[in-house]
């Protein structure tokens, strides 16, 4: 027997020996970074910075002098200490941790309105939110709802929805099969028991495995924070499974785990019904990443009072009370590289000519593709290694977004603060790989196996004062980009008869389908439009018409990959934020933030976040 493999025997069959060679290997890493030069930032939580709510503001045009501040050079400020390209919350919170920190922070984004996801737009009389639906975590005292409303100044109120928060309905139109959902962990139990009263094994089951992956969570953020050689060594050699479970979760799909409980196929496709939120199909989706979204809402779900655009509202002028500005109508077109290959600024583009701006820090909330493959100069990315990266990652799927105003108040229309998950059948992974396989004629023929349906104005307590008489409808599914990918270039409106009758077909299938369950709002359209993956990608920048970004399957889940998405680059003063760095959603890419806003600042920002959080329940 060689060498190594009396080596490897001896590792094996003394597990105690390698957990101690682990940790003093963990010792050696922590003391290289508190020895290695670099000072931490200033503490963000320092102290509460919450206070009495102001009254919500209705002027629209109060509001636009908020959201809407168009870039011009010179109101740039002097001596900015980091620039950020893009104003979705996972450019918003770091830039408002920044800030709170003492940093002058400029915020770039190439839309006419700030927010990204976050924001809103009124057209004939109606307010449509474009992607906050719900979110969780905000009914208790939690780290999430701490974060969130010290980056608000406690301005940003959250309107709970009804208990019976989701709903999924399986069957071909006309003919389906409801399954109510509730919120808090044994109300939601139990109904699943009631309505499948032969499976409560497997619905504990179930539940056990969502316990434990929410303990594993920080296995997944540990990575990206560990130095990245000592994260690879961990990640290939498997000695990172002995130190969390989490990739044993993330490396397996979601079907793959519902198919180990049960056999009934109504109970998968009820458990597994919210992977539209990210948008994997249940045979190719990360199990890790369906637990954390089913545990992020498991407590009930709420929604912004006053609409989604309140979120960056309340955000900027925490920015700006720094000395940073929020603009807009600044698309960054490169990020500059000086000759060292050190991240130096951005150059925006304008039509009267391109101007360049400095900053010693520089933040990416433009998604990996969009940094890596458009904004970074090829060789510098190549360099940095960043090309094998998009070998192992995809761009998410493209969706399409149907915004209808109707007639009559949520009560005239028998509406209520809930959303439905509607499919045409229990065979989730293949009839949507079916769909998504047919060509753009064809989807708008055929039945779409997935729909969210959701009345954001039922949400909203304020919605009957500022929209008298009205509702709104959302209606969500998955598209393909290729469907529409040879209008790509085309002027925005301005894409032809043909571009309008595939997506209008496809729209129109959505609203036969979301009638046949609501036949009551039929006959109220007063508008009517339906948004397709070029839409995403005029609005958002998101290059293949995705809105969560990365696909969340489970390669993006390794261990290997996790390391390499994280919020340091490999391009010094280069770093990156948003939901490619954790996962998608809102809560998703705002801790995307929090971590970008850690490794900025050298500093441990969950134990200053925990503090804080202990001192203001003292205080309460």
């Amino acid at each position: 027997m060689g060498l190594v493999e009396k080596v490897l025997g001896f590792v094996f069959e003394n597990p105690a020996f390698l957990v101690a060679v682990v940790l003093v290997v963990l010792f050696i890493a922590g003391l290289s970074v508190l020895t290695s030069g670099l000072k931490p930032g200033k503490n963000p939580f320092e102290v509460d910075s919450t206070r009495k709510p102001e009254a919500l503001v209705t002027d629209q045009s109060a509001r636009d002098k908020v959201l809407k501040q168009g870039f011009a050079a010179k109101k740039v400020p002097d001596n900015v200490d980091a620039i950020i390209v893009g104003s979705g919350i996972g450019g918003l919170s770091v830039a408002s941790l920044l800030a709170k920190a003492g940093k002058k922070v400029v915020v770039l984004e190439q839309h006419d309105q700030a927010g990204g996801c976050c924001h809103t737009y009124i057209e004939k009389g109606f307010e449509f939110d474009v992607g906050i639906h719900y979110v969780g975590e905000l009914r208790n005292n939690t780290m999430f709802k701490t974060y969130l409303e010290q980056i608000t100044e406690g301005q940003l109120l959250w309107a709970d929805l009804d208990d019976n928060f989701d709903n999924v309905v399986i069957g071909e139109p006309g003919k389906p099969k409801y399954f109510p959902l509730y919120c808090g962990k044994d109300k939601l139990r139990q109904c699943l028991v009631d309505q499948f009263p032969q499976e409560e094994k497997a619905i504990d089951e179930f539940f056990k495995l969502l316990k434990e992956c929410r303990k594993s969570m920080m296995g997944h953020i540990m990575t990206k924070t560990l130095p990245p050689w000592l994260a690879s060594i961990l990640s290939s050699t498997g000695l990172i499974n002995m130190m969390t479970t989490y990739y044993k979760m993330s490396q397996r799909s979601v079907q793959e785990v519902l198919e180990e409980l049960t056999d009934n196929k109504d109970l998968q496709a009820v458990l597994a019904y919210s992977f539209g939120d990210y948008g994997t199909i249940p045979s190719e989706g990360s199990f890790a990443m369906h637990a954390a979204l089913l545990n992020h809402y498991i407590y009930g779900s709420s929604y912004p009072v006053g609409g989604a655009s309140e979120i960056a509202f309340h955000i900027i002028p925490t920015i700006e009370k720094a000395g940073g500005k929020v603009f807009v109508r600044a698309p960054v077109s490169q990020i500059l590289v000086d000759k060292d290959g050190k991240a130096v600024g951005v150059r925006v583009h304008k039509s009267s000519g391109d101007i360049d701006l400095h900053a010693p820090i520089i933040i990416s909330d433009a998604g990996f593709y969009n940094t890596v493959e458009r904004l970074l100069p090829t060789k510098i990315a190549e360099k940095a290694g960043y090309k094998s990266i998009t070998q192992d990652i995809r761009h998410g799927p493209g969706a399409l977004s149907l915004f209808v105003g109707l007639k009559g108040t949520k009560e005239e229309l028998g509406l209520r603060a809930s959303n439905w998950w509607s499919f045409t059948n229990n065979q989730l992974s293949p009839t949507c790989k079916e769909y998504m396989a047919q060509t753009a004629e064809q989807a708008g023929e055929n039945p779409i196996p997935l729909l969210f349906v959701s009345f954001p104005s039922t949400k909203d307590p304020t919605w009957e004062q500022r929209y008298p008489g009205k509702s709104t409808c959302a209606v969500i599914t998955l598209g393909n980009w290729e469907w529409f990918q040879e209008w790509e270039n085309e002027r925005v409106m301005k894409r032809g008869e043909e571009y309008n009758k595939i997506k209008d077909a496809i729209a129109e299938r959505m609203w036969e389908q979301t009638c046949l369950l609501f036949p009551q709002i039929k006959d109220k359209v007063e508008y009517f439009e339906i948004g397709s993956p070029l839409t995403n990608k005029y609005y958002i920048a998101a290059p293949k018409g995705e809105i969560y970004g990365l696909d969340h399957n489970k390669e993006r889940f390794s261990p290997q990959v996790v390391s390499s998405l994280r919020p340091k680059t490999r391009i010094p003063n280069l770093f990156l934020t948003g939901q490619d760095v954790l996962s998608a959603g809102f809560a998703g890419a705002m801790f995307g933030g929090f971590l970008c806003a850690s490794a900025v600042l050298n500093r441990n920002l969950m134990t200053d976040l925990l503090k804080l959080k202990k001192e203001i329940a003292k205080s309460k």
